[in-house]
């Protein structure tokens, strides 16, 4: 049986290293960084941990707030959603995350970008 992309990324300890360091990247941006000005970031962190735990099918159901009420008054743009996939995949490579794994993680984001961009282009 072959490994899910959970278990190749480590688990949960090692996702919650990885979205630890991914939110330090985030926060020094001032590009993104004001969306982050008012939230608990450690709950934050717990739960961008818990969904991509359970998008890199671990043993993980994520029970956060529906991405599009979550993300529905933030104005995000498509060029700030960028900017923050850019941070993921720039964290996982400095875990040494493999591209194909790395693509993965990306991709199952990707499939909430919808929710997630509230601002039209």
């Amino acid at each position: 049986m072959s490994e899910t992309l959970y278990e190749r990324l480590g688990g949960q300890d090692a996702i919650g290293a990885v979205v630890d360091q991914f939110y330090e990247r985030v926060i020094e941006d001032e590009r993104v960084a004001h969306y982050f000005e008012d939230v608990d970031m450690q709950k934050q962190r717990a739960h961008q941990t818990q969904f991509i735990s359970a998008v890199a099918g671990g043993p993980v159901d994520y029970s956060g707030e529906d991405m599009e009420a979550a993300h529905d008054d933030l104005g995000i743009t498509k060029p700030d959603f960028d900017v923050i996939v850019e941070h993921l995949d720039a964290t996982l490579e400095e875990f040494d995350v493999d591209a194909e794994d790395r693509e993965a993680v990306l991709n199952a984001i990707a499939e909430y970008e919808d929710d997630i961009v509230t601002v039209p282009a």
